[in-house]
């Protein structure tokens, strides 16, 4: 029961359907504008340092990460990471996102709360993804539902977390789509178009909360909470 359960399959294969449409989509919709050009020629480190700069933020540094869709804002640094994909590159698709982790450095600029209290989770979430799996593995060999449920209820951080990342991120996006024209790094016509990678990239996301939504559902159903079974 511990390495096959078809329990686990029925519930979670929505989430991980899903997690793979999410991610073809993101992947998709990326390289699909990744070959657009903005008409004002900026790569997407100097829109971000744009966007940041006409909202007075002048404390955020912007640095090339390595790999694929890697970019993400730092609040503990104050630093904007931007792949080598995103940081370089003139396309759409490398502005929209650039303009999106700048909005996470605006959001963090003007003390938006969901922001930080998703930077507070951050520690205890890292400690529960591992934990939770020990405790509920133990719960398995040893066939005690309470310690199935005790690592249930440590999973749930990480279900929180998720959830408190979706207006974290939609939030980012909206910031983006808003400024990215105010603040003259592409046209009104080119951001619909970057947004609609935000947009995709959105969808990863809900997917993730929904898949540990589900997750913790099948550890309850296991630990006898509702429909469970031994």
């Amino acid at each position: 029961m511990l390495f096959f359960d078809p329990l686990y399959l029925i519930v979670a294969l929505p989430g991980l359907a899903l997690a793979l449409y999410a991610s073809y989509i993101t992947k998709s919709t990326f390289n699909k504008y990744a070959r657009v050009g903005s008409q004002y020629g900026m790569s997407g480190a100097e829109a971000a340092s744009r966007m940041l700069s006409q909202a007075g933020v002048h404390d955020v540094s912007i640095e090339e990460t390595q790999g694929f869709l890697s970019d993400h804002y730092d609040p503990t640094r104050k630093t904007l990471r931007l792949s080598p994909s995103v940081f370089r590159s003139k396309s759409l698709s490398a502005i929209g996102v650039a303009c999106h982790e700048a909005g996470h450095a605006l959001q963090h600029a003007k003390g938006f709360a969901p922001l930080h209290l998703r930077t507070a989770l951050v520690p205890a979430t890292n400690a529960s993804s591992w934990l939770s799996y020990i405790i509920i593995i133990a719960g398995f060999l040893l066939s005690s539902q309470s310690l199935v449920l005790m690592g249930a209820i440590v999973f749930s951080m990480a279900v929180i977390f998720s959830i408190v990342t979706l207006p974290v991120e939609w939030d980012a996006s909206k910031r983006a789509k808003s400024l990215m024209v105010q603040t003259g790094v592409v046209s009104a016509g080119e951001a619909v178009y970057a947004g609609k990678v935000l947009n995709a990239a959105f969808l990863t996301y809900v997917a993730a909360a929904v898949s540990s939504m589900l997750t913790l559902a099948y550890y309850l159903m296991r630990a006898g909470v509702f429909g469970g079974r031994d």
